[in-house]
C-alpha cells in the first residue's frame, strides 16, 4: 500500500510500504524511512487497473492512521499504525 506523510526529519514523502499484518483497527507495515511516534499518515490501497469481475472495487478511499510504534531492523523500519476510523 502507498504511505504518505511527513517523516521523522520533517520531509514529506510518498512510499510503497509492504503490509505485514492488517486488521479493521490498524496495520503493521515496513517503511524505508523513520516516522515520528504519533505522526499522522495516509494509506492508499492500489486498485487493479482493470476489474471485469466486479468483485474488486475500482478504488478505495484513503485511510488516515496514527503511528503507534516503530522499530528499526537493518535498513527498514517496522511501523505499527492505528486507523483513525476502523475499516468496515
Amino acid at each position: 500500500m502507498f504511505m504518505r506523510g511527513t517523516d521523522a526529519y520533517g520531509e514529506d514523502f510518498v512510499d510503497l510500504a509492504k503490509t505485514l499484518d492488517i486488521s479493521a483497527g490498524g496495520a503493521y507495515l515496513t517503511s524505508p524511512r523513520a516516522l515520528a511516534k504519533a505522526a499522522l499518515i495516509t494509506l492508499t490501497v492500489p486498485a487493479p487497473s482493470v476489474s471485469n469481475s466486479g468483485l474488486v472495487p475500482a478504488s478505495m478511499a484513503p485511510i488516515q492512521a496514527r503511528v503507534l510504534r516503530q522499530k528499526e531492523v537493518g535498513d527498514v523500519h517496522l511501523i505499527g499504525v492505528q486507523f483513525l476510523k476502523p475499516l468496515d
